[in-house]
């Protein structure tokens, strides 16, 4: 049950009866997501981790907190698919780009772009949501693919990295939807 309604408008309305469809799913809530607490983000490089959120393996897709403490690195890489980001503190941004990314700030990347993310030093750990579609590509500094990171391969760092500080792999079967 949500808080109780003070003085809104709309205090007097009723929630719907059977708001879900049979065998829908329930949504993920997940309070604080943007924590500090390192045992929720599995390394994805030595200098950034990734907090998942929400994982959909028929779409080969996930949501992500990525977070660096500290100048980071993600590998080159290449998105055949689009993926979102907002950017909720500190700063990163593509070497390949003509921006760096700050609170608050919005970013769209459209299917076929390759780029090399980058955490910027700050007051503030880097800390974007992305909503990931698809593989990403790793690339060499020439722009040729090296390898790839999918939604499997995503699940299997995330189980590994939970089980490894006491939260349990299980954690991740929750994120499905």
């Amino acid at each position: 049950m949500p808080e109780q309604a003070a003085d809104e408008f709309w205090k007097n309305l009723r929630p719907i009866e059977n708001s879900f469809k049979p065998d829908a799913l329930p949504e993920v809530h997940i309070p604080g997501a943007a924590t500090d607490d390192d045992r929720y983000y599995a390394p994805f490089t030595e200098t950034v981790g990734s907090r998942p959120l929400w994982i959909n393996v028929k779409d080969n897709s996930w949501s992500d907190i990525l977070r660096a403490d500290e100048a980071g690195l993600v590998n080159r890489h290449y998105h055949p698919h689009e993926v979102f980001a907002y950017t909720i503190s500190g700063k990163w941004g593509y070497l390949e780009r003509p921006w760096t990314a700050t609170a608050g700030d919005f970013v769209y990347e459209a299917p076929g772009e390759g780029h090399t993310l980058v955490a910027y030093e700050s007051d503030e750990p880097m800390k974007t949501l992305f909503i990931v579609k698809g593989p990403l590509i790793w690339l060499d500094e020439h722009g040729e693919p090296t390898g790839y990171f999918d939604v499997h391969d995503y699940i299997a760092m995330c189980r590994a990295h939970y089980e490894r500080v006491g939260i349990g792999a299980a954690y991740v079967d929750g994120l499905f939807r």
